[in-house]
């Protein structure tokens, strides 16, 4: 069973780098040399690939002087270097600022305003974009920000640039597409790689388009699901970060499909933005690794 250790004090250190003996000792080491005191470690070898993959949440020892974020970064980077490691090192309880997407279905929007609310998500909605007004008491109940974005052929290059304009203004660490059901430029997808979560409405790849759910009914479906995952240029064929599944049977009507749809778009919506912002997600070309 994995302790949930993000609400203690300390910092968390995501890395991955090319396979090579000892870096387990090596990063273990240098914790040691800063007084850090592990509380949870995981660590993934892909055996294929000749990859390595480590994340590790410490503190620092009772009694020490804590160096602070800055300088743990600075004094890693050396080691980092010699591995030819990519890594993230934050405060184990700092928040992700965030900015959702939403068109007009508002399930999705709805379970992570609520989830971020209680403190389950370790994240700040700082901003909601919609290319529809409906939504915006619901926002502003919550004392967000909302911003009505218009979409059409003509002003979509328009539009996007006002969503990075609000990206930068924001500060914003990722962008949660949660059910916004307009295509992203190529342009824009690229800007936004590894730091935009999409929610699709099927177990990919099956039954895209329109009316997803009628489409499973219409070939007799036994499973729904639904898949998050990192954006890419590809439509909905981006990295999987989470996927959710619901077994079903020749009962169930569109009506019925959908309802457990929304159940399976929360779920596997909510976790992959929880361990993106536990910095639990590490994307490696087309995959993802998720070390919990």
């Amino acid at each position: 069973m994995t302790t949930d250790t993000t609400q203690q004090a300390g910092y968390v250190l995501t890395l991955d780098c090319p396979e090579a003996p000892g870096l387990v000792h090596a990063v273990t080491g240098f914790l040691l040399e800063q007084h850090g005191d592990i509380h949870e470690l995981k660590q993934f070898d892909d055996i294929r690939g000749g990859h390595f993959f480590l994340r590790v949440h410490f503190t620092i020892g009772e009694g020490r002087a804590d160096p602070g974020v800055a300088s743990l970064r600075a004094a890693f980077s050396g080691l980092a270097q010699e591995h030819d490691m990519r890594f993230e090192l934050r405060e184990a309880t700092a928040k992700r600022r965030v900015l959702v997407m939403v068109s007009k279905f508002a399930h999705c929007l709805n379970d992570l305003l609520f989830r971020s609310r209680i403190g389950e998500l370790p994240m700040e909605i700082a901003a909601v974009v919609s290319n529809h007004p409906d939504h915006r008491a619901l926002v502003e109940w919550h004392g967000i920000p909302f911003f009505h974005v218009p979409v059409t052929p003509e002003t979509k290059p328009e539009a996007e640039a006002r969503l990075l304009d609000l990206v930068d203004r924001f500060e914003i660490e990722l962008v949660v597409l949660a059910r916004y059901m307009q295509i992203l430029s190529d342009d824009l997808t690229r800007q936004l790689t590894g730091r935009a979560i999409n929610i699709h409405h099927s177990f990919l790849p099956s039954f895209k388009g329109a009316k997803p759910y009628h489409q499973a009914w219409e070939r007799g479906v036994k499973t729904v699901g639904a898949t998050a995952h990192y954006v890419s240029s590809e439509l909905d064929e981006g990295p999987i970060i989470s996927q959710q599944v619901r077994e079903v049977d020749h009962a169930f009507g569109p009506e019925d499909l959908v309802a457990a749809g929304r159940d399976t778009e929360c779920r596997a919506l909510s976790n992959a933005v929880k361990w993106h912002c536990e910095g639990r997600v590490i994307l490696h070309g087309s995959r993802t690794v998720i070390l919990l």
